[in-house]
């Protein structure tokens, strides 16, 4: 049974950071392109960042620049180090497999304050 259990967010002040991490289980994670998503309230998800088995990444325009997705294979967890944080970054985040999407995690909430 797959299980993404997301950790790491809470409330910061603009300008602030916050890195996230996320654990899986039941996959055979370094085979598996893996990515962040997001929801703020009345918006629908969206893929924020992903990285490759290869590590290749890639970003929304939104937060090039500022996020960086990284990944240990040895531990599976992928992370979400963000910078520059603004009210908008404000959502839910989620982790999963863009190309094989699983059941989705309780996701960690991070509050970016202006």
């Amino acid at each position: 049974q797959v299980q993404l259990v997301e950790s790491g967010g809470g409330l910061v002040q603009a300008g602030g950071s916050l890195t996230l991490s996320c654990a899986a289980s039941g996959i055979i994670f370094n085979s598996n392109t893996m990515g962040w998503y997001r929801q703020a309230p009345g918006k629908q998800r969206e893929l924020v960042a992903r990285i490759s088995n290869g590590g290749s990444t890639n970003y929304v325009d939104s937060v090039k620049g500022r996020f960086t997705i990284s990944r240990d294979n040895a531990k599976n967890t992928v992370y979400l180090q963000m910078n520059s944080l603004k009210p908008e970054d404000t959502a839910v985040y989620y982790c999963n497999l863009p190309f094989k999407v699983q059941l989705w995690g309780q996701g960690t909430q991070v509050t970016v304050s202006s």
